[in-house]
């Protein structure tokens, strides 16, 4: 958008007398008033006074908006229409996350949670004018209905080869027990057959026991999760057993990166780093017989001065190296569960402003929402995996002996 020379000089005008205090705010300000003033010019069909055969209606005068953003309220005016209305398309609801976030944390707000804490996270968001119980809820109600809409929507449009599971953790006020409670947000992810990533699903419980897992996944699978061939995740023994139980005839990849930590934890940290190259070299080769080699070779090596280290190896062989089963392409995606834990990281940085959601609703609506956002963001992005090496999935090769699949 070009500047008038009347622009420009109210932009000098502001830069002047801002005196650095509130020189962000201001520009901020001068710069949306701009671009609402343009978009109006654009809709009527001319500027101001302005006589033209495209004029469809004229200005009646304006109305206020104090629009909350990172560098404080601005205070905008939106100009009225005689025939016709006019809202501009940049004030339009915020992303879900920012919604979200601001829903929670107001919500904690007026249900008096952590006051001190809340009232510095909205000074810190620049935030002076308040919200009443009354937005609370009419934000929170359109953005539970998102969610849960993203939650619920069918998985059976396609298959997912790959399946990636995972848990991190948030605080909960739980109001029955009159404390803050540790609570597990599971999250699923997974590739489809076409290659593109997808966020599968997401849910809150007390811990990553066996039950809270199973019902997690048969949920997945009632909303037609199909076509898996790997799961790919940690070897927490509630969410191994419900693997088993739900993905009868799938392979099960345990994480290398999680089994690379429980082995150095058996080593003295003076051999470490020796160690922790002689497993890393396992994964550096290129076909299956070269990979259970090297693993055989390290593991014997490890055998007489680490001998606990070795029997832990012997024990996850067929676990870490399943990826070794599928296309060479894939393996660098899925010998890990480091994609997920990526967007785990997300999630914290989204719940760690929050700190103590005021209940499991209040979590879900923010972490549903980054999900939902990740996903959207996903759909228009570069395939994860491309299509030609999808496609290998059904060219028959051998299959390894030491590589099951997961029996029921």
């Amino acid at each position: 958008m070009a500047l008038s020379e009347s622009a420009v000089s109210d932009l000098l005008d502001a830069l002047r007398v801002g005196e650095g205090t509130d020189l962000v705010r201001e520009l901020a300000q001068w710069a949306l008033q701009q671009l609402i003033d343009a978009e109006a010019t654009e809709k009527i069909g001319a500027d101001p006074w302005e006589r033209t055969d495209a004029r469809v209606t004229y200005r009646n005068g304006t109305r206020p908006k104090v629009l909350s953003t990172k560098a404080g309220d601005l205070a905008l005016t939106i100009p009225k229409l005689r025939k016709g209305s006019f809202f501009p398309g940049l004030l339009e609801p915020r992303r879900r996350i920012d919604q979200a976030l601001y829903a929670v944390v107001m919500e904690a707000y007026v249900n008096g949670v952590s006051t001190r804490s809340v009232d510095d996270l909205v000074a810190a968001m620049g935030v002076d004018t308040g919200i009443s119980k009354s937005e609370v809820s009419r934000i929170c109600a359109g953005l539970d209905e998102r969610v849960e809409a993203f939650r619920g929507r069918t998985l059976g449009h396609i298959a997912f080869p790959y399946v990636y599971l995972d848990a991190t953790y948030i605080n909960v006020r739980d109001d029955a027990l009159g404390q803050v409670v540790s609570r597990a947000v599971v999250i699923a992810t997974g590739i489809t057959a076409g290659g593109d990533r997808e966020v599968l699903g997401v849910d809150i419980g007390d811990s990553e026991d066996e039950t809270f897992w199973t019902r997690f996944l048969r949920s997945l699978k009632d909303r037609g999760l199909g076509g898996v061939r790997l799961v790919i995740s940690d070897a927490h023994a509630g969410l191994k057993a419900a693997i088993r139980k739900c993905f009868a005839g799938s392979s099960w990849q345990r994480c290398r990166v999680h089994f690379a930590r429980n082995l150095l934890a058996t080593i003295p940290k003076a051999h470490a780093e020796f160690v922790a190259a002689a497993f890393r070299s396992i994964f550096s080769l290129g076909t299956a017989e070269e990979v259970s080699a090297r693993w055989d070779e390290v593991e014997a090596t490890l055998a007489e001065r680490f001998p606990k280290a070795a029997a832990l190896m012997a024990g996850a062989k067929t676990d870490v190296l399943a990826f070794s089963a599928f296309p060479r392409a894939h393996w660098r995606k899925i010998w890990s569960n480091n994609p997920l834990e990526r967007l785990n990281k997300e999630v914290k940085r989204r719940s760690n402003v929050v700190g103590i959601f005021p209940n499991d609703a209040a979590a879900i609506r923010l972490i549903g929402a980054v999900l939902a956002d990740q996903h959207d963001e996903w759909a228009i992005a570069r395939r994860y995996l491309s299509e030609g090496s999808m496609a290998l999935l059904d060219d028959p090769r051998d299959t390894d002996p030491d590589q099951p699949a997961i029996s029921g």
